[in-house]
């Protein structure tokens, strides 16, 4: 893979980026230091990158009684079972980050059951991982566990669409050999 390209597949960047493409990048180079790889990856078709960006700053930026932290919780635990290299980086970091505590992010990695978490959290992140690793098997039991642990329907509901989305992230991230911008690995260490 080219240095300059973040995935395996010869899919260059349109140039020049349209305008407000362009503003969107810039602003994550402020924020962030960086504009992560998964947009650039996108970043040849405009259309399917305003899909994905739209996609992901709705289930992990907006209103949710899930934390974002949590969002990124159930990044990091359904990306671990598809181990996804790209997104067990990218949003490992982010948990160090969000959580202040870098071996919560490092657990979630390597196994969430390890974490030092709320039982809330662990029946959260319990049923994203059933529905990553045998979506046909979640049952009404497992959304009566979640709403016994606290969680309402809507919360089931983006649960469900954060690891859903994840899933699908993961499988492309993995088709196209995807990497983390180096920047992500020492975050929040």
């Amino acid at each position: 893979m080219a240095n300059d390209m973040p995935t395996a597949l010869d899919l260059p960047m349109v140039d020049p980026l349209p305008e407000a493409t362009q503003k969107y990048f810039d602003v994550c180079q402020e924020k962030l230091g960086m504009v992560p790889n998964v947009l650039r990856a996108y970043a040849f078709d405009i259309d399917k990158l305003n899909a994905f960006a739209g996609m992901y700053n709705d289930l992990m930026l907006a209103d949710s009684a899930l934390s974002k932290l949590e969002r990124e919780m159930i990044a990091v635990a359904v990306s671990s079972v598809n181990k996804c290299y790209y997104c067990l980086v990218a949003h490992g970091a982010a948990v160090r980050e969000m959580s202040g505590d870098p071996q919560l992010g490092e657990a979630l990695v390597m196994n969430y059951r390890v974490a030092k978490i709320s039982a809330k959290q662990r029946a959260m992140l319990d049923f994203a991982v059933k529905l990553t690793e045998a979506s046909a098997k979640v049952e009404e039991v497992d959304r009566q566990v979640l709403r016994d642990a606290g969680f309402t329907d809507r919360d089931i509901f983006d649960i469900a669409s954060v690891a859903g989305f994840f899933n699908m992230t993961n499988r492309v991230a993995s088709a196209t050999d995807m990497r983390p911008n180096d920047d992500y690995h020492a975050q929040a260490r």
